[in-house]
């Protein structure tokens, strides 16, 4: 299991982190306006719903399979 997930990763995410839905389908307009002010729901790699902890410096956001994404 991936503890740290690394930024520089050139995997490309199979699934919107918003919304949860396959990312190379269309009608992502408003997800990508939302990723702009909120961390990411859904883990980009493995479609799990993630735990996510939004503190006044940041966010934190654990998938089980994936680990973990900070900003």
């Amino acid at each position: 299991m991936n503890t740290t997930a690394d930024p520089t990763d050139a995997t490309p995410a199979a699934f919107c982190d918003q919304c949860g839905e396959p990312a190379d389908a269309a009608g992502h307009t408003a997800c990508a306006r939302r990723r702009e002010l909120e961390p990411p729901r859904y883990c980009g790699q493995c479609r799990r719903r993630m735990v996510v902890q939004v503190t006044p410096r940041g966010w934190t956001a654990k998938c089980v399979e994936d680990g973990v994404r900070t900003a």
